[in-house]
């Protein structure tokens, strides 16, 4: 797990363990994005089905922060297939590391996951519209 500790010029992850792995959920009007770190497997397992029942839950589209992936084993590419089949529209993965890259092609989850070079950024609420 990495601790979030507030520096000048802005926040920096702190590993708290070698390569122990995270994930944490953020939910905007518009959107949940699940934000993973370090190693994904099996030791991660109950985090991880508490985060996808809470993007279920929350019944918008799904996207994953997985730039700071280290490695993945099955449970978290059983994660992906759960999202990506229970949530609304496409699942869409941020720049995804090799290692995860690898792993969306070679299980073929990659087909029914948008996967995008650049983070689009998480604002908080949707963007105005035009009433008139």
């Amino acid at each position: 797990m990495r601790d979030v500790t507030e520096e000048p010029g802005g926040p920096t992850a702190v590993p708290t363990a070698a390569e122990t792995g995270s994930v944490h959920v953020m939910v905007s009007t518009a959107r949940t994005r699940l934000v993973l770190s370090g190693e994904i497997d099996v030791a991660l397992a109950n985090e991880l089905t508490e985060a996808v029942s809470d993007a279920e839950r929350a019944g918008l589209p799904v996207e994953i922060d997985a730039r700071h992936v280290t490695f993945m084993d099955s449970s978290g590419v059983s994660m992906l297939a759960r999202l990506a089949h229970r949530t609304p529209g496409r699942l869409t993965m941020i720049e995804p590391p090799d290692v995860v890259r690898f792993l969306l092609e070679v299980t073929r989850i990659g087909e029914v996951i948008d996967v995008l070079d650049t983070d689009p950024g998480f604002p908080e609420e949707k963007p105005p519209t035009d009433a008139a």
